[in-house]
């Protein structure tokens, strides 16, 4: 998640941990800075682009790693606050569910995170909220600016804290909820079609959880299936785009290929943009421009070279993008005018399967 949304989670955290001892602006200040901590591994570069973008939210993030330190700063907290020295195990355990909170949340989101480092290098990435979620954060942004300007801890205060560490739990829980009706809906409309897919991804659309993106993987090409929680079959819009397979062959020892494959989980595609290679990340942004995408290999003299792997930002958002979200949202079918030139009617996505065979196309 975004660190602003890091922070106040922690300080709602810090608040209802440790506002009774140290009072309630030291709790949120203690919460807000921990709750960030763990994503201070974005100052390790590595040399490879691609590196740096898929070891992000590693051992910082792990449970494993984090029940390890959280005693090394739950101690730092013991000598510094005086009224913590005699609550060592309530300080330990303060420490360790700020920086698990954070971890937790962060696997929530699509891009995932190493919950089980070192026992696992597999990311968690469940992909029920957005990155930026305003309805997730506010809540738990009203008891960390409440507390700025409280000087000591209060019966109101402490209930507000329990309301808002509640409201934002649910709101996780009504997240893997609508994700899950939303993922049988795709999957009911695409077999309704009679259209069979390789994988599928729900996940929300920019910063609500209303109205939902389903990917799905056919050969190669994927689509882009919009669709609300719930409403009428008629307001699911698909697009059909292709995944640029067939360079794969030409890129078949690269190991930045493979990376991004694997971390992406098959969600990517390739695509020749004049003499550059380009692999993307279909998951994080719309389509055409998407947050992750790098430029793998070049064209040189007719033939294509590997290179280093550069990172390429994609433009946010497309002319459109918020009159379209906003519209749907509000309940309307509206076309998004980036992908307007690949809108399938969902009767004919039987067309897609038979048109997904791979070519080279070196």
């Amino acid at each position: 998640m975004d660190s602003i949304t890091q922070f106040v989670l922690g300080a709602g955290v810090g608040a209802a941990v440790f506002g009774r001892h140290v009072g309630p602006r030291k709790a949120v200040l203690i919460g807000g800075v921990l709750g960030t901590a763990p994503d201070l591994d974005v100052i390790i570069r590595f040399d490879d682009a691609v590196d740096n973008f898929i070891l992000h939210r590693g051992p910082s993030h792990s449970l494993i790693v984090q029940a390890v330190a959280a005693p090394l700063f739950g101690e730092a907290l013991v000598r510094l606050f005086r009224d913590l020295r005699d609550k060592r195990l309530l300080t330990y355990v303060g420490v360790y569910l700020i920086f698990a909170t954070h971890a937790v949340l962060d696997a929530m989101t699509v891009y995932g995170t190493r919950l089980f480092w070192p026992l696992s290098e597999e990311p968690v990435g469940i992909g029920s909220i957005f990155i930026v979620d305003p309805i997730y954060t506010l809540p738990l942004l009203v008891i960390t600016v409440w507390a700025l300007f409280l000087r000591r801890w209060t019966a109101r205060y402490a209930t507000a804290v329990a309301v808002c560490l509640g409201l934002s739990t649910a709101y996780l829980g009504w997240g893997l909820t609508a994700q899950q009706i939303v993922q049988a809906r795709a999957e009911r409309i695409l077999d309704d079609a009679g259209l069979r897919t390789e994988r599928m991804i729900a996940i929300p659309t920019p910063f609500n959880s209303i109205y939902w993106k389903a990917i799905a993987i056919v050969g190669d090409r994927y689509l882009n299936l919009y669709l609300p929680v719930a409403g009428p079959p008629e307001r699911a819009i698909a697009y059909n785009h292709p995944r640029g397979n067939g360079l794969l062959g030409c890129l078949a020892d690269s190991e930045a290929v493979q990376k991004l494959a694997w971390f992406s989980r098959g969600f990517y595609r390739i695509d020749r943009r004049d003499d550059t290679i380009m692999v993307s990340d279909l998951r994080m942004g719309l389509t055409p421009s998407y947050v992750f995408q790098f430029v793998v290999a070049e064209e040189n003299g007719g033939a294509l070279r590997e290179v280093p792997p550069r990172h390429v930002p994609g433009r946010r958002p497309a002319p459109g993008d918020w009159p379209w979200l906003f519209g749907n949202m509000a309940g309307d079918a509206l076309v998004r005018p980036a992908e307007q030139q690949a809108v399938i009617p969902i009767q004919t996505l039987p067309q897609v399967a038979a048109a997904s065979g791979v070519t080279t196309a070196c």
